[in-house]
């Protein structure tokens, strides 16, 4: 699992359609969606951590924090 999203991480993080923006947008929304989810006391989709790990990894292959 792991070498799955170091593999999405640079795949991303080398997509020139994909602006810095892009990336920080996604991860906020992504987490502004997962704080409304565990405030209502319900399951977090896996799928939702595995994106969040791949954004983050890439924004930071980018250079950013």
């Amino acid at each position: 699992m792991k070498t799955d999203i170091k593999v999405e991480a640079d795949r991303l993080a080398a997509d020139p359609r994909i602006s810095d923006y892009d990336f920080w947008r996604s991860l906020k929304n992504l987490n502004n969606e997962i704080f409304h989810i565990a405030n209502n006391n319900e399951p977090i989709p896996f799928a939702m951590i595995r994106w969040r790990a791949i954004l983050k990894q890439a924004r930071s292959k980018r250079g950013h924090a």
